[in-house]
């Protein structure tokens, strides 16, 4: 019998990750979007900074002179939004998603850790299966996140999850998990990442829309309703501003302007002269009134008695009966001061 050698299939299927240009210099959490992707991935390859005046068709090209198959392609617009390509260079189909939420590795600092180019098992929530836009977007995942088998850069064991989930908004959620040991718990190592679906192209980077997101809403239109949000309240406030100010000013107008009184003409009489009679009454008044004022804030004399009969003269029974009353209460006051004397008991 002849001697058969067992075969191994080596799959060599490259990936290209690539971003804008804009990319490096965009100073925000997405600026590392780029390096995460060839972190988790040991089939990766890097490319440089594609110049965005180029067209995407481009990348198509770059590609097959790489050996690549599949490319992610990360493109930044106006150093705040990411936008995610994932494209099968070999016919299609594309896809293009809005990046939400990037949370880097660096960043998190979670607990869990796993291998470099270890394999990841792949995990996909169950209303991937529902829809066919969804279906369609699972394949690719799975086509574009999975380690090939015996590629030369992975090593043939799985240490780490991949878990795709959907949101009731249908949006997928992204996370990373290490399998601890044989207790089988799981651990998030990161990154953290949320994709929403904007269009899906048959071809790559090309051909006719598959699926078009009815509820997609992009940044810019976002930020243009905030701000004419904000305007409109901004506008409202100056023109309360304006209607107060006026309404002050017509007060102050109001209080300003001299209502002409045809009554009170008839009883002005400052002009006409006073004849020599009216000032020497006019003086007489005065002088009276002035009098009533200054005895006004004058005390009265204390006399001593409620009765002021000091003009009044007072006969000799009067003068008896005071005289006696006088030299009661001198006593009363002497004897009020006199110690008592000491009769030799408690009680005296």
């Amino acid at each position: 019998m002849g001697k058969f050698s067992k075969v191994r299939e080596i799959s060599k299927d490259e990936e290209m990750v690539s971003a804008s240009a804009e990319e490096s210099g965009s100073g925000t959490d997405e600026s590392d979007s780029e390096d995460e992707p060839m972190v988790l991935m040991p089939h990766a390859k890097g490319d440089s900074k594609l110049d965005k005046q180029k067209s995407l068709a481009v990348i198509n090209e770059i590609a097959e002179m790489k050996n690549c198959t599949k490319v992610l392609y990360f493109e930044s617009r106006k150093h705040k939004d990411v936008y995610l390509w994932m494209s099968n260079v070999d016919g299609g189909p594309s896809i293009k998603f809005l990046v939400h939420n990037v949370h880097t590795m660096m960043e998190l600092k979670m607990s869990g850790n796993c291998l470099k180019a270890s394999r990841p098992i792949l995990s996909f929530d169950s209303r991937f299966d529902e829809e066919p836009q969804l279906t369609l977007i699972k394949n690719a995942l799975m086509q574009t996140f999975s380690t090939p088998n015996h590629h030369p850069r992975s090593q043939p064991f799985f240490d780490h999850v991949f878990s795709f989930s959907v949101t009731p908004d249908l949006k997928i959620w992204f996370r990373n998990f290490q399998i601890v040991d044989e207790s089988l718990q799981l651990q998030e190592i990161g990154p953290r990442f949320v994709l929403e679906t904007i269009r899906i192209f048959a071809g790559s980077f090309e051909g006719a829309v598959l699926y078009d997101n009815p509820d997609y809403e992009s940044p810019n239109a976002k930020r243009r309703a905030l701000k004419l949000a904000s305007k409109g309240k901004y506008i409202e406030k100056e023109l309360l501003k304006k209607v107060s100010l006026s309404k002050a000013q017509q007060i102050k107008d109001i209080l300003a302007e001299k209502i002409e009184d045809p009554v009170g003409e008839v009883f002005e009489v400052k002009d006409e002269p006073m004849t020599e009679e009216a000032q020497r009454i006019t003086s007489i008044i005065d002088k009276k009134n002035k009098k009533k004022k200054k005895n006004a804030f004058k005390k009265p004399k204390y006399t001593g008695s409620v009765f002021e009969v000091k003009d009044e003269p007072m006969t000799e029974e009067a003068q008896r009966i005071t005289s006696i009353i006088d030299k009661k209460n001198k006593k009363k006051k002497k004897n009020a001061f006199k110690k008592p004397k000491y009769t030799g008991s408690v009680a005296a």
